[in-house]
């Protein structure tokens, strides 16, 4: 599975992703700085924005992989690996050269594991885990994200911005049973797009909502992926330097390479603080 994954995306979304990070960033650093109005409101006079968040998403999800010819079963997350609703950090980076060119940097490592007992035959990479038998099972999701940010409408009451972004995900399923061990990892550079903005309803007060998408063309019915993440917070910012974030996010990613397929989804609230520099 991670061998047809590896090479079908790599050209098409490392390429496109990275590229249009390294082409944005150019002009932007180049950018005269502009001088900062006063009448801005707190939290957006800064050049290094730091966060760090904990993330309590609800997850659930489907995977299957083929193997020596063998269709997977689909392995449904809750139901038969017994994963429950976890906490994560989540952090980010941005960095401002000017007042309307942002560079972000986000992480967000998921891991669960769980010991279940299979309630029906199980296949999976083409090796069968009989029903009843324990198995242990764990499962790595991690995702980082590198965007240029440019707001294109800029106000002393908040701004619309467009996000362009490189996305590397890479996730990774084992089952090990007494009578198996068998793990499959997937490494998936994409491109995306997508929209982001801020409205301060008080200098101190502020919501946010960011959103970004990706689906890849329907050129082969063997070949399909595409993926949504859309975060809506409010940020309180008790002084220039320093405030806390409260908001909800929604991710899912649909691949499907020939016979090998994972559904996800990752939704919950999530709390944070950040400081600015």
């Amino acid at each position: 599975m991670n061998v047809r994954l590896a090479t079908f995306f790599h050209r098409a979304g490392l390429s496109a992703g990275t590229a249009a990070f390294v082409l944005m960033a150019a002009p932007a650093w180049g950018q005269v700085r502009e001088q900062e109005p006063s009448r801005l409101p707190l939290g957006e006079q800064y050049r290094i924005e730091l966060s760090g968040t904990l993330w309590n998403p609800a997850m659930s999800g489907l995977i299957s992989s083929e193997q020596f010819g063998i269709i997977g079963s689909e392995i449904d997350f809750e139901k038969d690996l017994g994963y429950a609703q976890t906490r994560f950090a989540d952090f980010r980076l941005v960095l401002r050269p000017s007042r309307k060119s942002k560079f972000r940097v986000q992480y967000t490592p998921i891991s669960y594991q769980a010991s279940t007992n299979f309630t029906r035959d199980i296949v999976f990479n083409g090796i069968r885990f009989p029903v009843s038998i324990p198995v242990d099972s764990t499962f790595e999701w991690k995702v980082l994200r590198l965007g240029y940010e440019y707001d294109f409408v800029y106000t002393d009451r908040g701004f619309v911005g467009l996000l362009l972004e490189g996305r590397y995900t890479n996730f990774t399923t084992q089952l090990t049973s007494a009578l198996a061990e068998e793990f499959t990892s997937v490494k998936v550079p994409l491109p995306a797009i997508g929209a982001v903005g801020r409205v301060y309803v008080i200098p101190e007060v502020a919501i946010n909502f960011e959103v970004t998408a990706f689906k890849f063309p329907d050129v082969d019915p063997k070949y399909k992926a595409n993926y949504f993440d859309w975060d809506i917070s409010g940020t309180v910012n008790f002084t220039n330097n320093v405030g806390a974030r409260v908001g909800w996010r929604r991710m899912t990613t649909y691949i499907f390479v020939e016979e090998d397929t994972g559904d996800l989804k990752f939704q919950g609230i999530w709390f944070g603080a950040v400081v600015r520099y």
